[in-house]
């Protein structure tokens, strides 16, 4: 009887999944297909506006971008979570150091951005600190580096916490043996704590991947894309054109860009994980 009923049970949560999820997409990828200003109805124009992808400066622009932001995610606040996680994991009062990695966490993206904005203008405390004229968020790919060290401040406490409760689930047996062979400090960690907190690693870079692909919030706060273009990401260039610009056909395929760019090399990452193991 309850094998009889099982598709009954998982239907209300399918159902959800399609209308919030899959069902946008659908109609995305037709609008993609279409020249559509919100005000007329849609006029189908077959792939014009993904030709038009490749043709467009703006968004070879924004697609440099989010690589800078797709690599930068992955190495900084993956790399230094796990360099503050090690060196406080084993001390005393280490998870008072952690504290302060910690609290940047609790903003949003815009208040972050908010919070950095004045720090970052022309006349703001950086420049007065450092002593220099730079004008951090005015000119490419400066600014989009400016962005990404934001980004990194927010994101370090964490990534420190999950390679934290990595660490913490390590047999300690292993690394107990290592030390009585004479294993110690790097050697330690290259050959014994690393592979060992590899599954974890996986998870971490795999949504770093995925935040750096879609990063919008902090831009959009901070520089609008701007100056010009400069430092839109393909978010950033999707909702320009969508909702600024009032083309939704073309914001269409730059979405529909996204979402494949983003499943593509979330698959690859996921398999090529897969395949390591």
């Amino acid at each position: 009887m309850l094998g009889r009923f099982r598709y009954g049970y998982v239907a209300p949560a399918v159902l959800l999944v399609a209308g919030l999820l899959y069902a946008p997409f659908v109609w995305t990828a037709y609008l993609s297909l279409t020249r559509y200003d919100g005000l007329e109805p849609p006029a189908f124009v077959g792939l014009a506006n993904f030709a038009k992808l490749f043709q467009d400066e703006a968004l070879l622009t924004s697609t440099r971008n989010t690589l800078i932001w797709v690599i930068g995610t992955m190495v900084l606040p993956v790399g230094l979570g796990l360099l503050v996680a090690v060196l406080s994991y084993d001390i005393k009062g280490g998870a008072w150091y952690r504290v302060p990695f910690m609290l940047p966490y609790a903003l949003s993206g815009a208040g972050l951005a908010m919070v950095w904005s004045p720090i970052l203008s022309h006349d703001g405390i950086a420049n007065l600190l450092l002593g220099v004229d730079t004008a951090f968020l005015q000119e490419a790919p400066a600014n989009t580096f400016a962005m990404l060290a934001v980004w990194t401040w927010q994101q370090l406490g964490v990534n420190t916490l999950l390679f934290v409760v990595g660490l913490q689930s390590i047999p300690k047996e292993p690394i107990e043996a290592a030390r009585l062979d004479g294993a110690a400090g790097w050697l330690l960690f290259r050959h014994v704590i690393w592979p060992l907190m590899r599954p974890l690693t996986a998870v971490v870079v795999g949504l770093a991947l995925v935040a750096g692909l879609k990063t919008f919030d902090i831009v959009w706060v901070l520089t609008q894309g701007g100056p010009g273009r400069n430092s839109e990401t393909l978010a950033v260039t999707m909702y320009k054109e969508t909702f600024v610009a009032s083309d939704y056909g073309y914001g269409s395929a730059v979405a529909v860009l996204l979402t494949v760019v983003t499943g593509l090399a979330s698959y690859l990452y996921l398999k090529r994980q897969v395949t390591a193991t």
